[in-house]
């Protein structure tokens, strides 16, 4: 700030109202005021006592006029009216600093008595041209200007209108006399860098005020400076003598001035109480019981010191100190009142919870439980508010309840979906398990009467499970249509399970089909397996095979869950199984007649595709049973025709009775037999043949001379008393043998005999041999189809 000395400050007028003519007289001398002529401006400030007004001066125009002590406490120190230079501004400005009026408190806008006698002084004393007003806000709060604004140029216009209504300026506008402007600086206390820079934008405006459009841009009736003193008085002595300009009487002054004192300090020793501030952190932590009490207690002691003490002022500005009292006072206290209903709420919101809680443990009905559990944990909220209530004030608890009673409502919403969630949740899991498996089984075995079987399955465990399902929820005192949708949910749930097993099953019908086919053609009526001897027929056997699989894959072509009649089996058995062509191909699309298109699982010309699948991937198995019949014929038919037979007896009598006669030759035809039959089941000639006759006379002549010198060689080893270890077909070779040794030596007759068995046991057991590897290629054959099938 620059040297306030150069500022000269000058008492005007004293306390008692006198001029200071003598003081006027030396400043205009001192600062050469006289010579300005007309370029010159004054500014005057007023507002309530100890408001800041000279401290604002002084950092806006770098005086220095007397201020407040702030460790001395708020009393007043400007008396009269100050006139001092204001430094550094041009053009030459005359700040004047008034002593303080009244607040707004006196239930009247701030300073309106001053500002009334203000415009009737400037209507009947001075010449019509513009004054700017400049309302400068001290200490604002977080309220935004623009909402300040309107408030206080209402208060002016209001105002105006009282005073120019009896006047001669009835209808001009207050635009006419006055410039109202606004503005707002930050607290000089708590945040005085902002106060200053905020001070110096405004300082700013009061450069070159005389300007066109300045602050002082209206000169109209300018008096010159050197005339300024002899005004000056002039103004003065009128609105002495002037008695009917309505000032504001010294009694209701000094009434306003000290009742705002009183309230003031009563104020603050009620802001620093210690039963107070007790009260209040307790709060913070929890509820507190007599809370209304006590503090209708402590608020009561400070209003009654008010009231003891301003019992003589006026009465009327009395009251309206004491209502302005009272309201801080509520509006300190009220957040803790705020936060104890905070609380009452949490508490009374948890053990609703913990109850409800307990109380369905313990087996209660959902519906009763709630009901009982918020009208207990209601009352014991609404007996807390009445405790934390005071005498002084009719605070409204009803918001807090009302949201109290939203927040049980939505706990028990939360809680009886919850509840409805896992009821549904545990019948869903029962119906997948009553319905799942048995549906299966009913596909597996498809018939004329699968889907009925289904429909009926579904028809009884659905019902029986929505019966047991409205017992269980009749506690939560649902209304009808819930409990009918929740229940028809529970429906779909079944029905879409079944749907979703019918299309799981259809997506692996090929496979069905092959099992099917291969059960009706493997096996007979008695479901015994069949053995295919050649009497069996396959051309009839493959049909009704082919007739099940296609019955089981029209079965599986559409969802048939509501009993409506469908043509499916009819077209696929006149189309795949009827051998005649028809036109058009009632399975060239992808609909089947009658049946919605949601309800179709495998479409007419997907059937087509799958059973040329099927036929392809069965013919196997057919073509395996042909070959089984065929080769099953040659293996039995050994015997000659029965023609034959008659040749050789009739044609072979002498040679058979040469036989008789000498029986050394029947001795060489017997060991010729058991040679050949040594040779036979050591070279297994059956099994040679097996690939093809070419092959079999190709490996029985590659191994004839080492199976004969192998036989040789075993003779001469058991002549000579020691064998080798055999091979088990070399020792089934040699049976035969050791067996006409050992019953020759006994009995010669019964060893032709028990030859005659042995060779018949050993062919027994060749063809035995012989029919395993067919087992086992048509083991092999079904094992390999349900690969390809899959």
């Amino acid at each position: 700030m620059a040297d306030t000395d150069h500022c000269c400050s000058t008492q005007l007028i004293d306390g008692d109202g006198e001029f200071n003519v003598v003081g006027l007289d030396n400043f205009m001398r001192t600062t050469k005021f006289s010579k300005c002529g007309l370029s010159y401006a004054v500014v005057a400030i007023m507002g309530p006592q100890s408001s800041g007004k000279s401290t604002l001066l002084n950092h806006l125009f770098q005086t220095n006029f007397r201020e407040m002590d702030a460790y001395r406490g708020r009393s007043q120190t400007t008396k009269g009216i100050w006139i001092a230079h204001c430094v550094g501004i041009e053009p030459f400005t005359i700040a004047m600093d008034l002593e303080g009026t009244d607040g707004r408190e006196r239930g009247e806008a701030a300073n309106k008595p001053l500002l009334k006698t203000v415009f009737q002084v400037m209507m009947r004393l001075f010449s019509p041209r513009k004054t700017t007003l400049l309302f400068v806000i001290r200490d604002k709060t977080k309220t935004p200007l623009e909402y300040l604004e309107p408030i206080l140029r209402e208060d002016i216009q209001k105002i105006w209108n009282v005073v120019s209504k009896p006047a001669a300026h009835k209808d001009t506008p207050l635009s006419e006399f006055f410039n109202v402007e606004v503005t707002a600086l930050s607290s000089y206390e708590e945040k005085e860098e902002l106060f200053k820079e905020q001070v110096a934008q405004l300082r700013q405006r009061f450069f070159n005020s005389i300007s066109p459009g300045g602050l002082a841009g209206d000169r109209r009736g300018v008096v010159p400076a050197s005339g300024f003193s002899f005004s000056a008085q002039q103004i003065w002595r009128v609105i002495k003598e002037n008695k009917d300009l309505d000032l504001p009487a010294h009694k209701v002054m000094v009434a306003t001035v000290r009742c705002e004192e009183i309230a003031n300090e009563k104020f603050c020793r009620l802001s620093s109480d210690e039963d107070w501030l007790a009260l209040e952190e307790a709060v913070q932590s929890g509820s507190v019981s007599g809370f209304g009490r006590r503090l209708s207690s402590i608020l009561e002691t400070y209003f009654s010191e008010y009231d003891s003490e301003a019992t003589y002022f006026d009465e009327d500005v009395r009251n309206a100190k004491r209502k302005h009292l009272e309201s801080k006072a509520l509006d300190l206290v009220h957040p803790a009142y705020l936060n104890l209903l905070g609380h009452l709420r949490f508490k009374a919101l948890e053990n609703f919870k913990s109850r409800l809680e307990q109380m369905l443990k313990e087996g209660e009905g959902f519906a009763a439980s709630a009901r009982a559990c918020t009208e207990s944990c209601m009352h014991e909220f609404d007996q807390g508010c009445a405790d934390a209530a005071i005498k002084q004030a009719n605070w409204d608890a009803s918001k807090v309840r009302e949201k109290l009673r939203r927040d049980i409502d939505a706990h028990i919403l939360s809680v009886r979906d919850a509840k409805l969630s896992e009821l549904v949740a545990r019948y869903e899991e029962k119906l997948r398990q009553l319905l799942c498996e048995p549906v299966e089984s009913l596909f597996d075995a498809a018939g004329r009467d699968t889907w009925a079987s289904i429909r009926k399955l579904l028809r009884r465990e659905t019902e029986t499970a929505a019966l047991e399902f409205s017992t269980a929820i009749s506690s939560f005192e649902l209304d009808q249509p819930t409990i009918e949708s929740m229940l028809q949910g529970l429906r779909d749930y079944a029905r879409n399970l079944v749907v979703k097993k019918a299309r799981e099953e259809a997506g692996k019908v090929l496979i069905l089909m092959k099992d099917r086919f291969s059960t009706v053609f493997s096996h007979d009526n008695e479901l015994m397996p069949r053995v295919w001897t050649g009497k069996e027929d396959i051309k009839t056997i493959t049909k009704d095979a082919r007739t099940a699989s296609l019955r089981l894959l029209a079965v599986m072509a559409a969802i048939r869950l509501d009993e409506k009649p469908d043509k499916i089996e009819n077209i696929l058995l006149s189309s795949l199984m009827g051998g005649t062509v028809t036109s058009p191909d009632p399975l060239a699309s992808s609909t089947w007649e009658e049946v919605p298109p949601e309800n179709t699982l495998i479409t007419p010309v997907q059937c087509k595709s799958l059973w040329r699948q099927f036929k392809s991937e069965t013919e196997y198995t057919v073509t395996q049973a042909i070959s089984a019949q065929e080769a099953y014929k040659r293996s039995n038919n050994w015997l000659p025709p029965p023609w034959a037979i008659v040749a050789m007896v009739v044609l072979g009598f002498n040679e058979f009775m040469l036989l008789l006669r000498n029986p050394l030759y029947l001795m060489f035809l017997f060991v010729a037999f058991l040679l050949s039959k040594a040779m036979w089941v050591q070279m297994d000639v059956p099994g040679q043949f097996q690939h093809g006759t070419l092959a079999g006379l190709i490996s029985i002549s590659s191994r004839f001379i080492p199976t004969v010198m192998n036989l040789l060689k075993r003779l001469a080893e058991e002549a000579q008393g020691h064998r080798t270890p055999e091979s088990p077909r070399q020792q089934q070779s040699s049976v035969a043998f050791q067996s006409f040794r050992n019953q020759s030596q006994l009995n010669p007759t019964s060893s032709i005999a028990q030859s005659s068995v042995s060779s018949n046991v050993s062919v027994s057991d060749s063809s035995v041999e012989y029919s395993s590897p067919n087992l086992m290629q048509r083991r092999s054959t079904k094992v390999q189809e349900a690969e390809l099938s899959q």
